[in-house]
């Protein structure tokens, strides 16, 4: 039998949004509902409330979240109820040619749940990144839940599910920082510096964080950067060939997803270096370079989605080095909040006074 929740519904595009009851339906074959205890503010999810991502209004909000299933369907093997788990937006169906290569971080067929969750008067909602976890409980496929040591609190857990795994999955696993590698990450919000947490703990030398607000470059400082440059106010490609001998870094993590920072990471690596793009783009942006520069520059031009991370794998392993004290998952949470508080959260995400706000339960 259905239960009814209290989730947050964005209605139409730029709409603020707001708390309704929904209905969140019994777990059907090879899936789970998840009783959800924390869950992050990122910023994918006010694209969805802008109609960035798709117009498939009404969304239920949320994606980065924890909690403990309650109860899963027939044929569940991953998760049983009980089970304090870290939500993740890309079951992997272990068949696909990726997945049959043993990439499974590179699925092509990535699932969420069948059955929707609905209005109360029938609607049915598209879940933000196919968890929805504005809610009390949500409704996922099991695939998509990761069990963890359920002594981690579930406001820090949960930042994994998306932003903080992004950044750290963009140095470690896709920009593959090594042991005295020089790095700069361009953009300092949740993703920049969770890559800047990445490249510490890849043991980079030297981390350049670079952006446009002091407060979030001093934020970066703290988490790890040895070295920062306000774009404002010189230009970020010589400051980080500075910095780097006159080379340029060895990897450089463009967090924003613009042209413009896109074209200072590729001018800023050094020669043979790699450029990952971590920070999402909108669909009518365009980029020029001159294929000259492309082909002479050598290296390497990567894109990141969701860290090239494999939640079965990572999640476990990032928190216990939570739990050992070499990340500190706690310095992202700027401030816990309400459910009814998300729309508040939004404005603050938006002018850049919060790294992560995070709904408790």
């Amino acid at each position: 039998m259905a239960q009814e929740v209290r989730g947050v519904i964005a209605g139409g595009k730029d709409e603020p949004v707001r708390t309704e009851t929904i209905l969140v339906p019994d777990p059907g074959p090879g899936e789970a509902v998840v009783e959800v205890r924390a869950c992050g503010v990122c910023h994918t999810d006010l694209h969805y409330r802008q109609g960035g991502i798709n117009d498939e209004f009404p969304f239920l909000l949320g994606h980065e979240a924890a909690g403990w299933v309650e109860s899963v369907g027939e044929g569940v093997t991953e998760v049983v109820p009980g089970d304090f788990v870290i939500l993740n937006w890309r079951a992997v169906c272990g068949q696909c040619r990726a997945c049959r290569r043993g990439r499974p971080w590179y699925c092509f067929d990535t699932h969420n749940a069948r059955q929707p969750m609905t209005l109360k008067d029938g609607t049915p909602l598209s879940p933000a990144l196919g968890i929805g976890a504005f809610a009390e409980k949500t409704l996922v496929a099991a695939g998509q839940c990761t069990k963890v040591d359920a002594e981690v609190s579930p406001a820090v857990a949960g930042l994994l599910g998306c932003g903080v795994m992004a950044g750290i999955g963009a140095a470690i696993n896709t920009g593959g920082v090594g042991r005295g590698d020089s790095v700069a990450v361009i953009g300092c919000g949740g993703v920049g510096d969770a890559a800047v947490a990445g490249a510490r703990l890849a043991g980079a030398a030297r981390i350049i964080a670079v952006d446009i607000d002091d407060r979030k470059l001093e934020t970066a400082l703290k988490i790890g950067a040895t070295h920062s440059v306000n774009s404002r106010r010189e230009d970020p490609v010589e400051a980080i060939r500075g910095l780097t001998g006159g080379f340029g870094a060895d990897v450089v993590i463009e967090a924003v997803g613009r042209p413009e920072t896109y074209e200072q990471a590729f001018y800023a690596r050094d020669l043979a270096g790699t450029v990952v793009l971590v920070g999402v783009p909108t669909p009518e942006m365009k980029l020029e370079l001159p294929l000259l520069d492309v082909f002479g520059r050598g290296g390497s031009l990567k894109s990141s989605w969701y860290g090239d991370c494999l939640p079965s794998r990572d999640f476990p392993m990032l928190i216990d080095l939570h739990r050992q004290g070499r990340l500190d998952l706690g310095a992202f949470v700027t401030e816990t909040i309400g459910l009814d508080d998300v729309e508040q959260a939004f404005e603050r995400m938006h002018a850049g006074d919060v790294l992560r706000s995070v709904v408790v339960f």
